[in-house]
C-alpha cells in the first residue's frame, strides 16, 4: 500500500468490489478509485486485471465468426490461399483465412491491454465487434478471490521432493516401532512438531500409516461439545494474561459438564479456590440465557453484596456459552456484580481445580450419564458430599468447614448446602436413585 494514502491493509470486500464496478462504468480512473478506498491504485489495477471475467462475443462475416481480421469487412480479397484456381468466394468468408492471408492483422484493443483492462464503461461497446471482450462483475470477482484464498491455505507448505526426504527419514523409524516425539527429539534437521507429525501420517502424505503406530489405532476420537465464542471483542480485557496481573490469592473457577447425546441439558459449576467448595446448578440448555438465568438466581438468593463476596472474579473457558460476559457481569439492579476472565484456548489446565472437581463429580455421575430426570435436588445432594470430603490441602478439613468459617452459616444457607457425617459421605452413583 502506498506511504501516501492513508488507510489499511485489511481485504477488499464485496461493497468495495462492487463501488469499483460502478466507477468503472461511470469512467472513473484507477487513481480516484484508489483514494476513495484508500488503496494504493496499483490495488485496483491488480483487482481489475486478475479477477476480470473474459467474454467471446464472435461477430464476423457471414459464414466465418471466427475470422479475427481487422479488415474482414472491409477486405475484397479472392483466393489468397491460390490453391483453387476459380474461386469466387470472398476470403474473409473463409474458414482459413486468417492461417493464409499475408495481410492478416489481428483485432486488438487499447482498452483491454492498458488501464482499464475492462470493456466496462466503453462508449463503443454497442458496435464493438472484437471477439476477447472483458469485464468485471463484483461477484465473480469476490467469488474467484475468495476460492483463491481458501485454495492457497490448504495442503502443506512444502515441495514433494521436501516431503519425500522426510519420508525417508520417518517412516522406516516408525516401522522400526519409535514414536513421533522419539522421531522429532532425535532429528531436529526435519523442524517439524510432533502434532504436525501425526497431521502428516493421519492425512498419507507419508509411507507410515496410522496402523503403523503403536497407540494410535488404541484411541478413539474425542468428543467435542463446546463451540468457542466466535465474536472476539469479548476477550478484551479480559484474557488470562489480565487475569494475571490481578494477581488474585483467590477466585472461582466455573465450567460446564454435558450429558450423554441423546439429553440437551448440562450442569453449570462454580469452584471457590480458597475453600475448595463446589457448587453445581442443572440447566435446561447450554445458551447463554440459561447461564444468565442462574447467576440472576443466584443473587437473589445471596443478594448483591454477597454474590460478590462469593463470585468477585470469575475465571472461565471459552465456551459459548459463556459468550455474553456484559450481562453475567451486570446485577438485576444494573449493579456489577462480578469479573469474567477467560482461559487460553485448550488450556483447561489454568483452571485445574474445577476440572479436579469433576473427577469427583464424575465418581456420581459417569460419562454417558443422560441428565434428562436430573433434579437440582439430586445435585444438591451430590454437592453436599463431595464439600463434606476431606482435603488434604485443606490439612484435613472439608471444604463445607472452611467455608462456614470464611463466609458464615447465612451465605451457606442461601446456596442451600448442609454438611454430611464423615461416614454417610458416598461418591458412588449409589448415592442417588437416578440410574439413567
Amino acid at each position: 500500500m502506498s506511504k501516501y494514502i492513508p488507510g489499511n491493509q485489511k481485504h477488499l470486500t464485496l461493497e468495495d468490489r462492487e463501488y469499483i464496478k460502478k466507477s468503472l462504468d461511470n469512467g472513473v480512473s484507477f487513481k480516484d478509485i484508489a483514494r476513495f478506498l484508500c488503496k494504493d491504485p496499483t490495488t485496483i489495477s491488480k483487482e481489475v486485471k486478475l479477477h476480470r471475467l473474459d467474454e467471446w462475443y464472435r461477430r464476423g462475416p457471414f459464414y466465418n465468426k471466427k475470422n479475427f481480421c481487422e479488415k474482414r469487412f472491409r477486405c475484397n480479397k479472392t483466393n489468397a490461399c491460390d490453391k483453387i484456381i476459380v474461386c469466387g468466394v470472398k476470403c474473409s468468408s473463409c474458414p482459413t483465412c486468417n492461417l493464409t492471408c499475408k495481410d492478416f492483422v489481428r483485432e486488438h484493443c487499447n482498452r483491454i491491454t492498458k488501464a482499464p483492462y475492462v470493456c466496462n464503461g466503453c462508449p463503443k461497446i454497442s458496435r464493438c465487434t472484437i471477439a476477447h471482450k472483458y469485464h468485471y462483475d463484483p461477484y465473480f470477482a469476490n467469488r474467484k478471490y475468495r476460492e483463491k484464498l481458501s485454495s492457497a491455505r490448504s495442503g502443506i507448505n512444502m515441495t514433494k521432493h521436501e516431503l519425500h526426504e522426510k519420508d525417508i527419514i520417518i517412516s522406516p523409524l516408525i516401522y522400526q516401532g519409535q514414536s513421533p516425539y522419539q522421531i522429532v527429539t532425535n532429528h531436529p534437521e526435519l523442524d517439524m512438531s510432533v502434532r504436525t507429525l501425526y497431521t502428516y501420517i493421519n492425512d498419507g502424505l507419508i509411507s507410515a500409516r496410522n496402523i503403523d503406530l503403536k497407540r494410535k489405532v488404541k484411541f478413539k476420537p474425542r468428543k467435542v461439545h463446546k463451540t468457542q465464542i466466535k465474536d472476539r471483542t469479548v476477550f478484551q480485557g479480559r484474557l488470562y494474561s489480565d487475569f494475571q496481573q490481578l494477581e488474585l490469592d483467590y477466585f472461582a473457577e466455573m465450567d460446564t459438564v454435558h450429558s450423554s447425546r441423546e439429553s440437551k441439558r448440562v450442569i453449570l459449576t462454580f469452584y471457590l479456590t480458597r475453600e475448595k467448595l463446589f457448587l453445581a446448578f442443572i440447566m435446561n440448555r447450554c445458551t447463554k440465557g440459561a447461564v444468565r438465568l442462574i447467576f440472576d438466581k443466584l443473587e437473589r438468593q445471596l443478594n448483591t453484596y454477597d454474590f460478590l463476596t462469593v463470585f468477585n472474579t470469575i475465571l472461565t473457558d471459552r465456551g459459548v456459552e459463556f459468550g455474553d460476559p456484559d450481562s453475567l457481569e451486570t446485577g438485576i439492579n444494573g449493579q456489577q456484580r462480578t469479573s469474567i476472565y477467560y482461559c487460553d484456548p485448550m488450556r483447561s489446565g489454568q483452571k485445574g481445580g474445577i476440572e479436579q472437581a469433576h473427577t469427583m463429580l464424575r465418581m456420581v455421575l459417569p460419562k454417558g450419564t443422560s441428565f434428562e430426570y436430573l433434579t437440582q435436588w439430586d445435585l444438591r445432594t451430590i454437592v453436599d458430599h463431595i464439600n463434606s470430603t476431606p482435603r488434604e490441602s485443606l490439612n484435613g478439613r472439608t471444604p463445607y468447614e472452611v467455608a462456614l468459617e470464611n463466609y458464615g452459616e447465612s451465605i451457606l444457607k442461601a446456596l442451600q448446602l448442609r454438611p454430611i457425617a464423615p461416614d454417610n459421605v458416598n461418591l458412588t452413583p449409589k448415592l442417588i436413585r437416578f440410574t439413567k
